[in-house]
């Protein structure tokens, strides 16, 4: 086979996967636009019939799902932050700065790396108990403030940056705050965006936690209240569709933006470490 029959092949095989792999996306975007009713004909349609923007507004007046995607917003937010900036100096410091048992304490953190976190849900939601941090918006993000994954990566990275660097500023008087915020993370960005994408994508889509932390409705985050508005409509097939566009599509836009600082920051953190 000639090399241009060959890439043909190839690319028609990648086509090919990429649109079975599209497929329910948009099924599922073009289902939200039907009629009631509608996706549940033999054999369903692939296109709406009579596009209407009905089930949206059920969903935001109805269900009130606009307090849900704002609840999702600002906890996925908050955490990205706040966990960005706790990972970002822990990583740092285990990757360039010298202080006792720091080796120790980073294996001991890798290896928590093989407990199941549903072992953690237990002890974790007593500790919070005891904190009066149930049934709140920090009860759910505590536990994801700090990442053992997002640390190594981190240090990994970190440990490509030179020293001499480093110790130039030591000598021209810099402190280690000011070391960190003006030399150390600009050198960071690439795996600052990876690491933010990381979180916001985990917190974002996060079922399991959530659902034991909060108990009050008004508190409920995005993928709980479909799950819940599910078990209500569950033959509304047309207004579950609705509800998954909602809760997908911000962070798949969100990855296609960042897309390119995120396989940088995957590469390059790969090749430094």
């Amino acid at each position: 086979m000639n090399p241009r029959a060959a890439r043909a092949v190839i690319n028609g095989l990648l086509v090919g996967v990429a649109v079975i792999a599209l497929f329910p996306l948009a099924w599922m975007l073009s289902v939200s636009f039907m009629q009631p009713g509608a996706a549940s004909s033999l054999p369903p349609p692939l296109l709406p019939a009579h596009p209407t923007l009905a089930n949206y507004a059920r969903l935001f007046g109805y269900a009130g799902m606009g307090r849900y995607l704002l609840n999702s917003l600002g906890i996925a937010t908050g955490i990205t932050l706040l966990s960005l900036a706790i990972n970002l100096m822990a990583g740092y410091a285990f990757a360039k700065l010298r202080f006792a048992g720091r080796e120790a304490t980073f294996r001991t953190l890798l290896g928590a790396l093989v407990i199941p976190a549903q072992v953690t849900m237990m002890p974790l939601f007593l500790m919070l108990k005891w904190m009066g941090l149930v049934n709140t918006y920090a009860g759910v993000a505590v536990p994801m403030l700090v990442s053992v994954f997002g640390i190594f990566l981190v240090r990994q990275y970190a440990r490509g940056l030179p020293d001499e660097l480093l110790e130039a500023a030591r000598i021209d008087g810099a402190s280690e705050a000011r070391i960190f915020v003006q030399i150390v993370l600009p050198l960071l960005r690439p795996i600052v965006v990876t690491l933010a994408i990381f979180t916001f994508l985990a917190s974002w889509n996060d079922f399991m936690w959530p659902l034991i932390i909060l108990t009050g409705q008004e508190h409920y985050t995005l993928p709980i209240a479909l799950a819940a508005l599910s078990r209500e409509h569950v033959q509304d097939s047309e207004l579950m569709m609705a509800g998954s566009v909602v809760t997908t599509m911000p962070v798949l836009v969100l990855f296609l933006v960042m897309q390119r600082y995120y396989i940088q920051g995957l590469l390059v953190g790969s090749v430094k470490g």
